[in-house]
């Protein structure tokens, strides 16, 4: 994967080392994706059924770029402000239309997009009114957890004392264990320790859970959904910057509680979805607040053979303000100075259509599809099932989330919360450094 370096070279010039396709040169339309995961397993999977079909003329084929995620949005709106036409379909996010806006063309999806999506998961690609993109994909978290485990410690009396007495040393109260669908984050945060060994010797998996801890902004995004349980939010009513608050001090005290006490890897500093995945994956950690998309490998018998038939999922604990979901849609849109915009359209389009959604949806990509859809693959898919509920039920986005600065406050927060959480600065430094650039970039 490219990795990115400090210097002033455009992303055109990297994107000519990072085509991922053999025919790159024989292709006219050109698509930013997102690298990693299941996003790029479906889209390469629906560009190739694409690229195979008879009424896609040859000038219409589809090419695929990839991009490091870290720094990727700054990048990309520096070349898209240059008015680089490396690529007509770019990657665009809920939370950066804003952004991008003035460097894109609104987009028509053609008919049957409001009967594959419907009309408010089209609103998460739509900005001023007009539709910028199609919602490819709807992120929200899943709490993943080993049923295995979890029923074993239910169904054990010494366990269970063992469990109370972890719990009261570290948490300050003897907790019982419950099922995970009925947890808070103390309960969640009881269970990590149970199953971390470096707390408790005898438990049969090194690790409770998988903290994703580097400093990168989509690992806020994992996180804020604790605080905000607790009543979190980035400003209040008047517009004053409320990060310093006892909410957000009670989650990041307990990741730091977690990770000091060996609940999860200790490198887990460096840790992203990739990484959080291979550890959950491989049998080593009992639970993991995980991005949704992960649900496709993590219960596949062939991508994950040591727990793929003991995955439990569920919505993220509860605090006092009950569950709260983090989400935003991801999606891909029309680049301004796009070279083929009418080949770019067509592609659009046919992903906007059901034969695309459903091979997109079975691809391993979460796209939010309309009740007709999901029906049909609910058996396949029922974490797209789980993830329309819990949309529906827990998501929000922060006060603030959708400004035009919302990655450069998840960037802000990333820094300093990371700096906490490794020990190179304290918790009030952390708060104060944060609220302090969020005034800034909030005006």
């Amino acid at each position: 994967m490219l990795k990115f370096t400090k210097t002033t070279a455009s992303i055109a010039a990297l994107f000519a080392a990072a085509l991922t396709l053999p025919t790159a040169s024989q292709a006219a339309v050109t698509v930013l994706g997102w690298p990693g995961g299941s996003e790029e397993t479906a889209l390469r999977a629906a560009v190739e059924t694409y690229n195979a079909k008879d009424s896609v003329a040859a000038d219409d084929k589809v090419e695929l770029l990839f991009f490091n995620r870290e720094g990727f949005y700054d990048k990309l709106q520096a070349d898209m402000a240059a008015g680089s036409d490396a690529f007509d379909i770019n990657l665009l996010a809920t939370y950066a239309i804003g952004r991008y806006a003035p460097y894109m063309e609104p987009v028509d999806l053609g008919p049957d997009a409001v009967k594959t999506y419907g009309e408010a998961v089209l609103k998460t690609m739509q900005y001023d009114g007009k539709q910028y993109g199609v919602p490819t994909d709807l992120s929200l978290h899943f709490m993943y957890y080993r049923k295995d485990l979890i029923g074993a410690l239910l169904a054990d009396d010494a366990a269970k004392a063992k469990y109370a007495e972890i719990s009261q040393k570290f948490l300050g109260k003897a907790l019982e264990p419950k099922d995970p669908d009925s947890w808070t984050w103390e309960d969640w945060a009881a269970t990590a320790l149970y199953f971390s060994k470096d707390v408790n010797p005898d438990s049969p998996v090194r690790y409770g859970t998988v903290l994703q801890l580097k400093n990168l902004l989509f690992n806020m995004m994992i996180f804020q959904s604790l605080p905000r349980s607790y009543g979190a939010d980035w400003m209040d009513a008047a517009g004053k910057v409320t990060i310093d608050s006892e909410a957000y001090r009670t989650g990041l005290e307990l990741y730091k509680k977690l990770y000091d006490a060996g609940a999860s890897p200790k490198d887990s500093l460096s840790y992203e979805y990739a990484e959080t995945n291979a550890a959950f994956g491989a049998g080593q950690a009992a639970t993991a607040l995980q991005w949704n998309a992960a649900a496709g490998e993590l219960t596949d018998a062939e991508k994950s053979p040591a727990i793929a038939g003991n995955v439990g999922i569920v919505a993220p604990p509860a605090g006092p303000d009950g569950r709260a979901d983090h989400i935003h849609g991801l999606g891909l849109g029309l680049n301004k100075n796009a070279k083929n915009k009418a080949g770019a359209v067509k592609f659009l389009q046919w992903l906007s259509t059901e034969e695309a959604a459903l091979l997109y949806a079975r691809s391993g990509g979460s796209p939010a599809l309309s009740p007709d859809l999901v029906a049909k693959i609910a058996d396949e898919r029922p974490d797209l099932v789980k993830l329309g509920e819990f949309a529906g039920a827990y998501g929000y986005v922060m006060n603030g989330g959708t400004s035009t600065n919302a990655l450069s406050i998840y960037e802000l927060q990333a820094k300093e919360f990371t700096g906490y959480w490794s020990g190179q600065e304290t918790l009030d430094q952390a708060l104060a450094n944060t609220k302090a650039g969020m005034e800034k970039l909030l005006k």
